[in-house]
């Protein structure tokens, strides 16, 4: 089952009919996205599934009725073994952004990193899991879909926010730390750091 974030509220994809009890459910095949997108946008509604009988088509469905952004992000540690965080739009979150033209995914991760924070000499040590989510850019709903990349680096110079990018403050944070500016954090964020292990 794929989770997609609409303004932080969860869009299930799944291909199994559950009885609706706090949530909404549509198919897939005829549900109006932009409807759906903006009425979660508002809070008319607060969780949905989409079903789809074959979960492996799922998400390409999706992709069928929504334009795409593909973007790329680091969750990078340091040699004490804390992460970096940046924040800005008044939240905690994970320095990413999007893919140029002709521009592999790590890339991608390692660039936004480094132009977000200032931090460089980074390795990719391995890849995480992708998260989802909608946001709205120009008048049009996108899915923005993130390559998450766990990287090292040995870096102990100056953090500096892209402040064209509106990043108010760059700081390592150590997992005591972590587990409190996740509670001002994306969903999506949170759901990333349900599969790593902090203390590396």
């Amino acid at each position: 089952m794929y989770k997609v974030f609409v303004n932080d509220k969860p869009l299930f994809l799944t291909n199994t009919v559950e009885k609706e009890t706090d949530f909404r459910m549509f198919l897939l095949e005829s549900v109006d996205i932009e409807q759906l997108i903006v009425n979660m946008f508002n809070n008319k509604i607060q969780k949905a599934f989409l079903y789809h009988p074959d979960e492996k088509e799922t998400l390409k469905k999706l992709k069928e009725k929504i334009p795409v952004a593909k973007a790329g992000g680091g969750l990078v540690y340091n040699k004490r073994g804390e992460v970096l965080f940046i924040f800005r739009n008044g939240k905690w979150d994970l320095p990413k952004g999007g893919i140029e033209k002709n521009e592999d995914i790590e890339d991608t991760a390692i660039r936004e990193v480094e132009e977000e924070t200032g931090v460089k000499g980074l390795k990719i040590t391995q890849k995480l899991q992708k998260t989802y989510h909608v946001f709205k850019r120009n008048g049009t709903y996108r899915l923005k879909v993130t390559h998450w990349y766990e990287m090292k680096t040995d870096y102990s110079g100056k953090l500096s926010g892209q402040l064209e990018e509106g990043i108010e403050k760059v700081a390592w944070l150590n997992p005591e730390q972590i587990k409190e500016v996740l509670t001002n954090s994306y969903e999506n964020i949170k759901l990333l750091f349900e599969t790593v292990e902090l203390d590396k």
